[in-house]
């Protein structure tokens, strides 16, 4: 066995490892903070006191996860192919 080959399946096991446990986060904890409205939900004008919804999470201040989204689009292709009638 060589240097090589063991730096290489360090590196594939802290992958693995990384990609795992961002799956795991992605399950339990589907939403994140939004990053336009840091969470609030909502937006203030510049100079005025006005105050609106935010646009991207709706006045929500969450935001779906990426991992989720591709989670949640290969949960519905599974069920098209799968649960035909």
């Amino acid at each position: 066995m060589t240097p090589s080959d063991s730096a290489s399946t360090a590196l594939f096991l802290a992958l693995l490892l990384f990609t795992f446990g961002y799956g795991v986060t992605c399950w339990f904890w589907p939403f994140k903070a939004c990053r336009t409205c840091r969470g609030t939900g909502k937006l203030r004008s510049p100079f005025l006191r006005a105050i609106r919804l935010c646009k991207p999470c709706g006045g929500t201040g969450l935001r779906l996860r990426a991992g989720r989204r591709a989670i949640n689009a290969a949960r519905r292709v599974h069920r098209a192919n799968h649960h035909r009638n």
